[in-house]
């Protein structure tokens, strides 16, 4: 697994800081007019499915959905090419409801020159995890 490569070190980098609970971490990850596409196709915090651009909404994204869970994320392959990483794995999130999701998933992250996320297009069923808590 190629580590070295600057999207995949600044994907593993930000995966970390989401397990480590570090919000200043993972937004040092990203570009400020950084894109998050989490999941590709839209969510409730991204109805139209364009993504969330720039730091404001990654902080949002942050506090509304990670900040209070309990996130994880198994690595089972990092795939580099060119500008950009996918990254195969498995995620698991507790609640603070007790509650639980585990699903798998297709990560793209896309580095700029500096080696920050300037995309992230995340590939995972979205609607199978709200059924498996109950919504």
């Amino acid at each position: 697994m190629d580590t070295t490569h600057p999207a995949a070190a600044a994907a593993l980098t930000a995966m970390g800081a989401v397990g480590a609970g570090d919000r200043d971490a993972w937004l040092a990850c990203y570009a400020p007019d950084a894109v998050l596409h989490d999941p590709v196709g839209g969510s409730p915090l991204d109805p139209d499915g364009t993504g969330l651009r720039g730091t404001a909404a990654l902080e949002r994204f942050w506090d509304l959905t990670v900040a209070a869970n309990e996130v994880r994320f198994e690595i089972a392959a990092v795939h580099p090419a060119g500008d950009e990483a996918a990254v195969v794995a498995s995620v698991s999130a507790r609640f603070p409801t007790g509650g639980s999701a585990a699903y798998d998933g297709v990560f793209v992250y896309r580095a700029g020159g500096d080696g920050r996320i300037v995309s992230l297009r995340a590939y995972w069923d979205l609607h199978a995890v709200l059924a498996a808590l109950g919504g």
